[in-house]
């Protein structure tokens, strides 16, 4: 499970929860429990009772609701368009509501104070819209395991303060935005595996820096060395799964590579030498066009036969010798 950023926790403690909640942000929360009919997840939402003390799920401060989780419950319906009401809502976290559905209003951009959306395994569908960008002070975004279609928004790379995409596990397609080679802050953590992506990956990506990079199955195609750089400070690279075509015996390794997998690809040329150098916690190169014997030593000798099988011709510990 995903935990939240330790700056949050702060953000809450520094300003503790309020005894009485805000009687506008209380209509509003008895509106959005409506619109998921009632469910029985929610009952501690009672008209009745103050809604910063003991309805699940909601924080306060200074009287102002700035915290809603709803998760695993049997919720059915939509998300209301009040939850622009929700002006100091800091965290927005919806999870494992299998039969919450619709799109993301547009009424969520009212929420410019929100630093963490995540709404992440429900029936959400629909284009990833982009006005999602207007939310300039998130830092984590996880819109992942829904069922999102059509391609990823560009104005996405505008959201200066981002440190994670979670796109993962939707029906994404089209190819990675241009403007992903130029996020206007930070270069955030990358992770878009299992959709419907495709084509060639754009060559102004060629000079960002990521820290990890998620493409696992998707149909990509052509060559993926730019992730690849001695200067680098790439941790993570999962490009598996794909159609890329590229010589690794031309790239560079980043020496700060933890967990490398270009697994079922078409992959081409010998393994780099300075595969040796690296303190890899993963790794798997197999099913490629592979050649040539594996370097020997560091921590390569350590990973399964099957993590370097059905190549063209890899040989050497630990596989048979050359």
């Amino acid at each position: 499970m995903k935990l939240l950023n330790p700056s949050l926790f702060f953000f809450f403690m520094f300003f503790p929860c309020s005894r009485s909640c805000n009687s506008n942000d209380k209509t509003t929360l008895l509106k959005i429990k409506k619109s998921l009919n009632n469910p029985q997840i929610l009952n501690s939402w009672d008209a009745k009772t103050d809604c910063c003390t003991n309805w699940t799920g909601v924080v306060c401060t200074h009287r102002r609701i700035t915290g809603l989780t709803i998760a695993a419950g049997d919720v059915v319906g939509q998300i209301a368009e009040e939850i622009g009401d929700l002006t100091d809502l800091v965290i927005l976290d919806w999870s494992s509501l299998s039969r919450l559905r619709g799109t993301i209003p547009r009424s969520i951009t009212k929420l410019k104070n929100l630093v963490y959306l995540r709404f992440r395994i429900t029936e959400l569908s629909g284009p990833v819209p982009e006005y999602i960008s207007e939310l300039r002070n998130v830092t984590f975004l996880n819109l992942s395991f829904n069922r999102f279609n059509g391609s990823i928004p560009g104005s996405i790379s505008q959201m200066q303060r981002l440190e994670t995409i979670q796109l993962s596990h939707n029906k994404l397609t089209g190819s990675i935005p241009e403007s992903f080679g130029s996020f206007v802050g930070k270069i955030p953590k990358l992770y878009l595996g299992n959709n419907h992506l495709s084509g060639e990956i754009p060559k102004s990506l060629s000079k960002t820096n990521f820290n990890t990079v998620i493409l696992s199955g998707n149909n990509f195609s052509g060559n993926a060395s730019m992730f690849f750089g001695h200067n680098k400070t790439t941790v993570t690279l999962d490009l598996s799964r794909n159609n890329f075509h590229f010589d690794l015996s031309k790239v560079k390794l980043a020496k700060s590579l933890v967990s490398l997998d270009i697994s079922h690809n078409r992959v081409f040329g010998e393994l780099p030498l300075e595969l040796t150098n690296l303190r890899l916690d993963h790794f798997n190169i197999s099913f490629n066009s592979l050649c040539g014997s594996i370097p020997q030593g560091g921590l390569i000798q350590n990973f399964e036969v099957y993590e370097f099988s059905n190549n063209l011709c890899v040989c050497g510990a630990p596989l048979k010798r050359c």
